[in-house]
């Protein structure tokens, strides 16, 4: 089994009254900006990178707190994978800008979206867990 480490975040903004996150829509499922690290960086300045490449943000995400990590497994290939997500409460300063989904990833849609829609839309388990820890956060 391979191990990899990857960081993610939980874009969030209040519009009057409301809670509302960011999510992408990739293959087939609604899911959370992540990605997998690189080079020397630290695991909050991937989930950074990695929120602003898949979302299509011209502006980097301000990382406010940390949420805990999501250990998870899939198959590429003929090799299983153990990815292991950092994440991480994260907002734009610019809440309207126009987000562009980066398409190579597989990602065909970028929305804000309720935290509650957000909850039950989610098409993984662990994601399930990382809004809850968002929520919280808030109480």
């Amino acid at each position: 089994m391979e191990k990899i480490k990857a960081g993610g975040g939980v874009i969030w903004r209040r519009e009057g009254d409301r809670l509302q996150v960011l999510v992408i829509y990739r293959n087939g499922v609604w899911d959370l900006p992540k990605g997998k690290l690189e080079g020397k960086e630290s695991l909050q300045e991937c989930a950074v990178r990695e929120v602003a490449e898949e979302t299509g943000s011209r502006e980097l995400p301000n990382a406010e707190e940390f949420l805990g990590i999501t250990i998870h497994h899939y198959k590429e290939g003929d090799i299983m994978i153990e990815k292991e997500t950092h994440w991480w409460k994260m907002s734009f300063e610019n809440h309207d800008e126009h987000f562009e989904p980066q398409e190579e990833e597989g990602i065909k849609a970028v929305k804000w979206v309720d935290l509650t829609e957000a909850e039950s839309i989610v098409g993984y388990d662990n994601l399930k867990e990382v809004l809850f820890r968002f929520r919280k956060s808030y109480s």
